[in-house]
């Protein structure tokens, strides 16, 4: 089980969250350097914000997935 094993490796659900919130951060910046950095126009910098914005998805799902898996421990034991 991928969630046993990260929280085994001290990953837990505020890690998880913290970096999805980081990633909302890192979209918006991410796209805005691109448009003013690269110079390549509006279209290549909202890929990189959609393609960044992506990541926090990911990351509250596994946050989620993880916070349930601390209750279970919590309530059940090992």
């Amino acid at each position: 089980m991928i969630i046993k094993f990260l929280y085994d490796k001290g990953l837990r659900s505020e890690h998880a969250n913290t970096v999805a919130c980081a990633a909302i951060g890192l979209s918006i910046a991410s796209w805005f350097t691109s448009r003013k950095v690269e110079g390549q126009g509006l279209e290549r910098a909202d890929r990189w914000g959609i393609f960044v914005a992506t990541w926090p998805a990911t990351w509250f799902g596994l946050g989620q997935a993880l916070h349930q898996y601390e209750r279970s421990v919590l309530a059940f034991g090992r």
